[in-house]
This record gives structure tokens, C-alpha cells and sequence, in this order.
């Protein structure tokens, strides 16, 4: 990719962001779906402790919904964008444009990236103002806070893009994505601790991103009294590192072939064909 294929690419990803940020209903609509849920729990059941813990469940959550947020713009979001794109006719035309296709993806990575960012900073201002979240103050905590969210991104960013060259449309796509999303946000220790699950559950949580996102962010914001709920006893920073690092690279792996994949098989009777089946 070239310089210039990259510049046009950060140019489309920023407008899009921009636009995104200046449609006040879907912008609403869609930090509903976290900071919203948020607030409102917070409120339900932010006034108790975490059992055998002084930490309250409000700041538990607010730790676990800023994990939830880059997963489910990563899982959801940046799916139902590409196969949007996919019913449209975008990548029909990227592919009709000299780099079009490499200017996609790097505007496409440049949106996703923006958005996770507007929603990580909401979800901490809503931690901020609504819970006794506070900001850490070592230096270490800060260098942790920052390969959490890096490598989080990096685990489930390429999958979702993999998962948008998969998905038959935008409409199917919400609703084949969003139970699981659902059901592994119950089970990840987002509203809850997962030690309070049976064992087969808890692994089963382990073995996606979502809980070691959680646990990483957790053991930035939250005491080391909370150890007495997180499994092990512990942070476990080398295992969240290690987790998060080889779904990174699985998805990096997987994402551009099948994007380059899904590229080359869209000819101009495809996007006619799905919105003509969508009209019935």
C-alpha cells in the first residue's frame, strides 16, 4: 500500500467517522446500547459490594462494559457495516478504482478505530461520573491500560471484518451476531463476577477475548481486594497478553484473504440481485 492509497484511505475512514458522530440518532442509538445499559444498572445495583470484595459492583461494571464496548463494535457493528457495503455495490466499485480495494480497508480499519475510541472514552466519562471509577494513577497502570486496549482491539477487529465477508446481509447479520455477543457479555464477568458461574461456563468465557479484555481493564480500575473474585486469584497479565495476542493474530491472519476473497467474487449482478430479494 502506498502512501497515497493510504492518505485516501485515513480521508474516507475520518469522514465516515465524522459522520457518524454528526447523526445524533444513531449516535444515540448506539451508545444506548453500552453506556445506556450502563447507567441504568449502575443505578439497579451499583449500590452493592462484589461478595467478599469492597469493590462495588458499579465500578466492577464500568471496568467490564469498556471491554464490552470494543467488542461489540469490533463483533457487531463492523460486520453489519461490511456486509452493508457488500449489498451496496461499495466493493464492486473499490474494485473498478486503482488501490480502491487496500483505500477500503484502511478506511474501514480508520472508522472502526475512531469508533471504538468515542465508545472507550464514553463508557470511562459515564464510569466517571456515575460510579467511584477512578482514573489510575502509577505509570504502570496507565502502560497496562494501553496494551489492554491495543491488543483487545487487535483480537476482535480482523474477526469482525472476517465475519462481515461471511454474512448473507446487514439485516441477518444483527440478528446472527447478536445472541451470542449477548450471551457471552453474560458470561465474560461484564455485569458480574464469572466466579459465580459454574466451571464449565468459565471456561467456556475463557476462551474468547471478551473476559480477558475485562480482566485486563479490571486490573487497572479495580483494587487487588477484588482477587478474592477473579479466578486464580489473580490478574493474570501474561495469560491476557498471551489470549488476546493469538486471537489477534488468527484474525490477522484470516481477515485479508477473505475480504480480498469476497472483493474479487462481487460482480454488478450481485448487489442488483440482493436488493431485488430484499424487495420481496
Amino acid at each position: 500500500m502506498n502512501a497515497r492509497v493510504l492518505m485516501v484511505g485515513v480521508r474516507r475512514g475520518w469522514a465516515e467517522h465524522l459522520q457518524f458522530l454528526r447523526d445524533r440518532r444513531e449516535l444515540a442509538w448506539n451508545l444506548f446500547g453500552t453506556v445506556g445499559v450502563f447507567v441504568a444498572l449502575a443505578y439497579w445495583q451499583g449500590g452493592e459490594n462484589v461478595e467478599g470484595t469492597d469493590v462495588s459492583r458499579a465500578v466492577l461494571m464500568a471496568a467490564g462494559f469498556t471491554a464490552f464496548s470494543i467488542f461489540s463494535v469490533a463483533l457487531l457493528n463492523l460486520p453489519v457495516t461490511i456486509t452493508a457495503d457488500r449489498e451496496d455495490g461499495v466493493l464492486l466499485r473499490m474494485r473498478t478504482v486503482p488501490g480502491g480495494i487496500p483505500a477500503y480497508l484502511c478506511g474501514r480499519a480508520v472508522a472502526v478505530l475512531c469508533q471504538i475510541a468515542t465508545y472507550v472514552l464514553a463508557m470511562l466519562a459515564a464510569g466517571l461520573a456515575f460510579t467511584d471509577l477512578t482514573l489510575p494513577s502509577a505509570a504502570d497502570d496507565w502502560l497496562t491500560l494501553a496494551w489492554v486496549l491495543t491488543l483487545g482491539t487487535l483480537a476482535v477487529a480482523p474477526l469482525g471484518a472476517a465475519l462481515g465477508t461471511l454474512l448473507p446481509g446487514p439485516r441477518n447479520a444483527a440478528g446472527v451476531l447478536s445472541l451470542p455477543i449477548t450471551g457471552l457479555m453474560l458470561i465474560s464477568g461484564v455485569m458480574f463476577p464469572i466466579t459465580a458461574l459454574p466451571e464449565p461456563v468459565r471456561w467456556v468465557a475463557q476462551a474468547f477475548p471478551l473476559y480477558w479484555q475485562g480482566l485486563g481493564l479490571r486490573s487497572v480500575f479495580l483494587p487487588d481486594s477484588m482477587l478474592a473474585a477473579e479466578i486464580g486469584g489473580g490478574w493474570r497479565p501474561a495469560q491476557t497478553a498471551a489470549v488476546l495476542g493469538a486471537w489477534a493474530v488468527a484474525g490477522l491472519l484470516l481477515a485479508p484473504p477473505l475480504l480480498r476473497r469476497a472483493a474479487r467474487r462481487e460482480s454488478a449482478a450481485r448487489p442488483a440481485g440482493r436488493r431485488l430479494r430484499a424487495a420481496y
